[in-house]
């Protein structure tokens, strides 16, 4: 059964949105190691429907390096205000989500990763769809911005599975959902 495997860049205080603008101090080989590393073990990605639209608009219709994986590798989008999913090698999910997902999963392949969609990673915790949970945490506070878990729910356990300390101060962390 494959895995969904979400990576995040957050901040101190939880802020994952628009990363670009601040970790660049902190990215270095290392960090950039550990992110290639974890887009190395998926081979589709699943993307909410704000980050799916900026991948497009940052990579489709652009050739060589990181454009040309992100154009071939297969994306699937939830979202339940797009008709449809028109970049190169993407699916649109919408209606069923939890069944649709489900089925996903089931399907031969690697890990299907996540990246952004902060909301969609929350949501897929939630209803334990979730495999991994890998967060990368600048050692700054941002102050404002949509936070990681920013929407209203309950508890959800999860267990450290592995940590890392970079030399610019960066931690990546490891989670599964709790058994």
């Amino acid at each position: 059964m494959r895995k969904i495997a979400a990576g995040l860049f957050t901040s101190l205080d939880g802020v994952v949105e628009s990363p670009e603008k601040w970790t660049g101090p902190y990215f270095n080989d290392q960090v950039g190691q550990a992110v290639g590393t974890l887009m190395a073990s998926n081979d589709a990605l699943l993307l909410g429907r704000t980050t799916y639209e900026g991948f497009a608009a940052a990579f489709g219709g652009q050739s060589g390096g990181m454009a040309d994986q992100m154009n071939s590798t297969q994306k699937f989008v939830v979202s339940s205000t797009l008709t449809s999913a028109d970049w190169q090698s993407s699916t649109l999910i919408s209606g069923d989500v939890v069944a649709e997902i489900s089925q996903l999963k089931q399907q031969p392949g690697r890990n299907i990763g996540m990246s952004g969609s902060a909301t969609l990673v929350g949501w897929l915790l939630r209803h334990g769809l979730l495999d991994q949970l890998d967060l990368l945490v600048f050692p700054l506070v941002v102050g404002s911005g949509k936070r990681l878990f920013s929407e209203p729910g309950g508890q959800v356990p999860l267990t450290l599975t592995g940590s890392e300390t970079f030399s610019t101060g960066v931690v990546h962390l490891s989670y599964e959902p709790a058994s």
